[in-house]
Formats: C-alpha cells, structure tokens, sequence
C-alpha cells in the first residue's frame, strides 16, 4: 500500500467519477446522464451523507468531475491551486471519523454539506497525500490508443499503463500476440 487505505479508496473513486465521461465516445459517452445514475455511481462508490436529488446535484458532481480530470494533465503547482481551491470552496475542516462498516479515516466536511462539495473535498484530501508525496508521475492516461480514460497507478513498480474501463490491457495484449505471430 502506498498511501493509506482512505486515500485510495478516495483515489479510486476520483478515478471512477473521471472516467464516467468518456470523450471517444460517439454518443457523447456520458454516464451520469441521469439522477438514477448518480445514485447508482454513489452506491457503487459508497458515498454517504445528505442528498438534494435534484439536477442542481448532478450538475454539480458533473461540474466537479470536469475540475478533477484537470489533474492528470496538472503541474504539481496547479495541482495544488486545484486542492486548495475545493479545500477552500468547502470551508474544509479535517477530522477523524468513524462510520458504517468504516474504521478511523479522515472527513473534511459535514454529513450535511453539498454532494459535490463532500466528493471534492475527499478527492481533495486525497491528492494532498498524492502531492506531498511527490507522486503525481501515478496520475496516467490509458495506453491504449483508442481510450481516453485515466488511471491511478498504486502498484509497487510502477508499471499500469491500462485503465480498468473496459478490455483496454486485453486489447493491447493480443495485438501484441499477433503482430508477434506474424513477424516470425
């Protein structure tokens, strides 16, 4: 584990919510298109806390998951004006807590405080340590030629190149396999 559970679990989900657009889609490739879907992207994801269930909502998850995909094409010093700017925006306040089938781990805002505010605030929280660390080089697009996705690499040597998405590492394997084949 590089970083502590509850920074990729967060790391993960940032990672989730990014990809839920995908802009090589021809049909636009937008998977929070309805409240339905957030509310399936929370579970998924185990969000807890108060809820709108308005489009004023997903607008805002939405809008929130534009503002951290700029992170995987960030400089560390804009990395941190974009940290700052969702710590600040939700009037941050870290504490430990303990919740549901959760053991110790940070929240920086109340049950109570908008969705989006809380999911920015705990993807916030996460890429404090991904930026104290020095690791933002883990932020990575997806290999594959056809796929926008990004993806977080916590692997020891540092060596995922593939998104989670889809069969992108599959793909790439085999045609590796075959292009092999044929040239021998």
């Amino acid at each position: 584990m590089i970083f502590a559970h509850d920074t990729e679990v967060a790391l993960r989900s940032v990672v989730n919510l990014v990809n839920t657009l995908d802009p090589l889609d021809a049909d636009g490739g937008e998977r929070l298109a309805t409240g339905e879907d957030l509310d399936r992207f929370l579970l998924e994801e185990q969000f807890t806390g108060s809820r709108t269930h308005d489009a004023a909502e997903l607008a805002g998850v939405r809008a929130l998951r534009s503002r951290l995909r700029t992170l995987w094409d960030s400089t560390e010093d804009e990395a941190v004006e974009l940290v700052n700017s969702l710590l600040s925006e939700a009037r941050a306040l870290p504490q430990l807590v303990k919740h549901d089938h959760w053991d110790w781990h940070l929240h920086a805002t109340t049950p109570q405080a908008p969705l989006a505010d809380r999911m920015g605030t705990e993807a916030a929280m996460a890429f404090v340590d991904v930026i104290r660390s020095k690791e933002l080089d883990r932020l990575r697009v997806c290999s594959a030629g056809d796929c926008e996705a990004v993806l977080i690499d916590l692997t020891k040597n540092r060596s995922k190149r593939y998104c989670d998405t889809g069969n992108c590492a599959n793909r790439a394997h085999v045609r590796a396999y075959r292009e092999r084949k044929a040239a021998s």
